[in-house]
């Protein structure tokens, strides 16, 4: 018996066109009941129950009720990194065409619940250019200078360490072929921006859209006073 994991069962299950645009929809980080992944999946109500049974059972989805209605969402954030990594690689049309906003969604969009995009990946790029964040064959990791900054800018890093999920990731960004940043610190980072409103989640949509003050925190890293 192989004692490695079985890529191949999930592979099954993500290799469903309809089940895959079930869960590009939920990348979005919002939960969506059963009738609304159906019409994001192009089935019928009925095939869609059958559809997010497969993906509940594979652990990709979870479900939760609430009143009369049943919500769905990606199970863990490991699950909503692999899946903007598929798509890094997934054949097709050109990523800056691959949806209807395309143009907004490359400039900027979220991934799950952390910041993706030509923002995204300059971003990261700054903070390891900083000095801020260091990658290397271990993976990402916080330099105690980046602390400082994230503290300055409001995070508390020492509680998102005591959290179970990996403090920073390097997530390969769909449509920049590059990386941005991931985990707890990723998903704190982008929190923080939409709580100063320096940035906006567009309804109906995974694209974000930056205030001038926004933008210029971008380019400068500067926190606010």
């Amino acid at each position: 018996m192989h004692d490695t994991p079985d890529l191949s069962t999930v592979a099954s299950v993500v290799g469903d066109p309809a089940r895959s645009r079930m869960l590009t929809a939920l990348l979005e980080g919002r939960a969506l009941t059963a009738t609304e992944l159906a019409i994001e999946g192009g089935v019928a109500p009925s095939t869609a129950s059958s559809h997010l049974e497969r993906l509940s059972a594979s652990g990709l989805v979870t479900a939760m009720s609430q009143g009369r209605h049943r919500y769905f969402r990606i199970a863990a954030p490991e699950v909503a990194v692999a899946l903007e990594a598929l798509m890094a690689i997934a054949p097709g049309r050109r990523p800056q065409r691959a949806f209807g906003v395309d143009d907004d969604l490359r400039r900027a969009r979220v991934c799950y619940d952390h910041l993706a995009g030509q923002a995204g990946v300059g971003l990261f790029g700054r903070l390891c250019d900083r000095n801020w964040l260091r990658t290397g064959k271990r993976g990402t990791s916080l330099t105690p200078s980046g602390e400082a900054w994230f503290a300055r800018l409001g995070v508390d890093v020492e509680s998102l360490r005591a959290r179970r999920r990996p403090l920073c990731r390097a997530c390969l960004d769909w449509s920049e072929r590059r990386f941005h940043l991931a985990g707890s610190l990723g998903a704190a980072l982008l929190e923080r921006l939409l709580a100063l409103r320096w940035a906006r989640r567009e309804l109906g949509t995974r694209a974000i859209s930056f205030s001038p003050r926004g933008t210029a925190f971008l380019e400068s890293l500067q926190p606010p006073a």
